[in-house]
């Protein structure tokens, strides 16, 4: 199963710091007490090599890296190997090397996942003290880890008899004196201590939280305005009121309202200098006729056709006239050459 992108609601990212912690210490043989010191990047090279042995060259890691430099160079021998096992996870050094909690708590849980996906997590067999002296600062740390495993605890003894030596004092100081005394109370046990730092580690990881959220609105909210600023897009109304609400210097509610509102006007103003092309809204615009300008228009070709029709019948009189002229003229041919009286006597 490949876990070189698994989501942030993946139940890898729900494993507790405690837990964490017992599985790295249980690991390595370390004695890691926050997860923040995991941040130097030396942890995390050898549980990579924990997962495949002898992929790691341990002798370049070094787990006395104190600045941000030798950090930097256990990442990069971290990066090497990611890419020689073709892992596409992203390393955010610039991060993890500030030993900011949230960030190393989930680079560890991711970690972890990964490591439990290999071989099922089996690493029982690996020597990681062994593996560890070859790098540099090693051989210190598990020097500190073994004297820190081996350090003999108090014996229940030695602690009674301590306890009933400074009751007899007392006592014998209470019958000693006549005028009765207050006497001093014990004090308390320092129980606050583990429960102080638990809740410190609380509230850093509370704030790492919220200025992780804050940068990504952060960067969202940039992005946005190099993209009103863009020329093909800066005159538009919606992006005018964009940077409206962008740079309003107070938490005015009126801003809002005043940006759709000039965005509204800017918008009806557009609509008004644009030119229309729709037919039906030219034949909309074009100019109306008037019930008295369409009677006037008839009267005048009425008028028109009544004149024509006029000429037309005078053509007409006047061809009738001239062809009835010729026609006489015919006849009176005609009657010379039927034998005409006078026609004869000529």
């Amino acid at each position: 199963m490949s876990v070189n992108n698994i989501g942030m609601m993946d139940g890898a990212y729900f494993v507790g710091r405690n837990e964490i912690l017992s599985w790295i210490n249980t690991t390595l043989q370390l004695g890691l007490a926050k997860v923040e010191e995991a941040a130097p990047g030396a942890v995390a090279c050898q549980l990579m090599d924990a997962a495949h042995p002898g992929a790691v060259p341990m002798h370049k890691v070094n787990f006395d890296a104190k600045n941000e430099y030798d950090m930097i160079q256990n990442y990069k021998v971290l990066q090497d190997v990611f890419t020689k096992l073709k892992i596409t996870k992203h390393i955010e050094v610039n991060k993890l090397i500030k030993g900011r909690p949230l960030d190393n708590l989930e680079f560890m849980q991711w970690l972890k996942r990964y490591c439990d996906s290999v071989n099922g997590g089996s690493m029982s067999s690996y020597n990681a003290i062994e593996r560890r002296d070859s790098s540099k600062g090693g051989k210190e740390t598990n020097r500190r880890t073994s004297v820190t495993s081996h350090a003999p605890p108090k014996s229940a003894s030695a602690t009674n008899k301590a306890q009933a030596s400074s009751h007899g004092a007392k006592r014998a100081n209470g019958h000693a004196s006549n005028a009765p005394q207050r006497s001093a109370k014990p004090a308390p046990a320092n129980t606050a201590g583990p429960a102080y730092d638990a809740q410190m580690t609380e509230l850093k990881l509370l704030v790492d939280s919220a200025e992780k959220e804050r940068d990504f609105y952060f960067s969202k909210l940039r992005d946005v305005e190099i993209l009103c600023q863009s020329p093909e897009v800066e005159h538009l109304a919606i992006v005018k009121a964009i940077q409206k609400i962008l740079y309003a210097s107070e938490d005015d509610p009126s801003t809002l309202a005043e940006a759709q509102a000039e965005m509204v006007a800017q918008h009806n103003q557009q609509l008004q200098q644009q030119p229309m092309l729709s037919p039906i809204l030219e034949a909309s615009e074009a100019p109306s006729i008037t019930p008295k300008d369409s009677s006037e228009e008839s009267l005048m070709r009425q008028e028109a056709a009544a004149a024509h029709k006029r000429k037309s019948i005078s053509d007409m009189e006047e061809f009738e006239m001239g062809s009835s002229s010729r026609l006489r003229l015919s006849d009176v041919s005609d009657v010379q050459l039927c034998g005409s009286p006078l026609m004869s006597f000529t």
